[in-house]
């Protein structure tokens, strides 16, 4: 069977790269192991993978740190990214790996099905090639979703991953009620059963809005009880 998408797979720990990486393998992976953040930078440098999976608490820098170099990194910088972790596992850990651009934030031991299951959803948010041939336009402002990159009347106009995202889900979902657990799930990658926070959501709209400008950012309306809209 030929491989699919090719995942690289980092962790300290032997066991662990070997149960899960022999996972991936039998899912039809392409799998590349790592043993620490310079190693895994390294691997990503010489061959950007489709998703990189990381243990957060690793010595000499762990998942946080290797995210961070690779979103500084032009070639690996829209690269998605998964975090699993046996120690850092309560909702204030979980919360600072997605708010720091994580798509995702797992508690390890990861149960097979459950893992290949995010690991599928994340990789459709990236993979669908109608999606990512998409270009959004809304009065001046045009979304590149391939390229992430939003300008607004011909200049770029510079957001986080979460607020492309949050805005990406807007137009897509035109004059449709999301609500907030949608919203937490489908671009923070959050279980709303463990998390549902609506103050997450509303401090992300709020700097959107700002950025996108006045006019455009008064088109998401805010639904008390409900979610938000982004009127058509």
């Amino acid at each position: 069977m030929a491989a699919r998408e090719r995942i690289l797979l980092v962790d300290d720990e032997a066991d662990n790269l070997r149960v899960y990486g022999g996972l991936l393998k039998a899912e039809g992976y392409g799998v590349r192991l790592a043993s620490g953040v310079e190693e895994a930078l390294a691997a990503a440098a010489e061959s950007p993978p489709d998703l990189v999976i990381s243990d957060v608490s690793m010595p000499k820098g762990g998942g946080l740190r290797l995210l961070a170099r690779l979103r500084a990194e032009p070639a690996t910088a829209r690269v998605p990214v998964v975090l699993m972790s046996g120690v850092r596992t309560d909702s204030g850990d979980q919360a600072e790996g997605l708010d720091q651009g994580a798509d995702d934030y797992l508690q390890k031991p990861v149960p097979a099905r459950l893992l290949t299951a995010k690991i599928a959803a994340v990789l459709r948010r990236y993979g669908s090639p109608a999606e990512l041939g998409e270009t959004l336009l809304e009065e001046g402002l045009v979304l590149d979703v391939a390229a992430r990159t939003v300008e607004l009347g011909g200049r770029r106009v510079p957001l986080t991953r979460k607020e492309f995202d949050l805005l990406t889900t807007f137009l897509r979902k035109r004059g449709r009620v999301l609500s907030i657990p949608y919203l937490l799930e489908t671009v923070w990658g959050y279980d709303p059963a463990d998390y549902c926070d609506p103050h997450t959501v509303g401090v992300h709209v709020s700097t959107l809005r700002r950025k996108i400008g006045r006019k455009i950012g008064a088109r998401i309306v805010a639904l008390p009880g409900l979610g938000y809209r982004f009127e058509s």
